[in-house]
């Protein structure tokens, strides 16, 4: 048997491969992102409008104090992994200034992971000031055991 692909046919092959291939990304983008964060810092609101422009469903809740030391601590960020903000996103937890692309190889790769951290607020980090002067920081995947590794580094710029 001989199978024949017209010029049509392959277009349209080739449109629906495109198309399933970016359903991932789309759906990656689309991912609701809940951000807990003291209604009084202005470097998480930056932060919260970094990740919405790169397009990320950003809501935000407002917490602050003790209410918002324990929802970290609730939810397996260890102390010192805290920062100013946490989000929630597909099941993970993000703690502080991480960048979007850090977010998206996250939900891309799956880990069997509490989230992830940028601990204290480093200079440069999105939403702490601009990137061409940024301090060399650390992103961390935060393991369930408890346990950290380097997940992504960022040298000074």
């Amino acid at each position: 048997m001989q199978l024949i692909l017209s010029r049509r046919g392959f277009v349209l092959g080739a449109c629906a491969a495109s198309v399933a291939g970016a359903v991932p990304a789309m759906a990656i983008a689309r991912s609701a992102l809940h951000v807990l964060k003291d209604p009084n810092c202005g470097c998480c609101s930056a932060w919260v409008e970094i990740v919405r422009a790169d397009g990320f469903d950003v809501t935000v809740e407002e917490s602050m104090g003790t209410l918002l030391a324990r929802y970290k601590l609730d939810n397996g960020i260890p102390q010192e992994m805290a920062s100013c903000h946490t989000g929630r996103i597909a099941g993970y937890m993000i703690e502080g200034h991480v960048p979007p692309a850090d977010i998206r190889r996250l939900l891309e790769e799956r880990p069997d992971a509490i989230g992830l951290a940028v601990p204290g607020m480093p200079y440069g980090s999105p939403g702490m000031g601009p990137e061409a002067e940024r301090e060399a920081y650390e992103v961390f995947l935060i393991r369930r055991s408890g346990s950290t590794e380097v997940f992504s580094s960022y040298g000074a710029a």
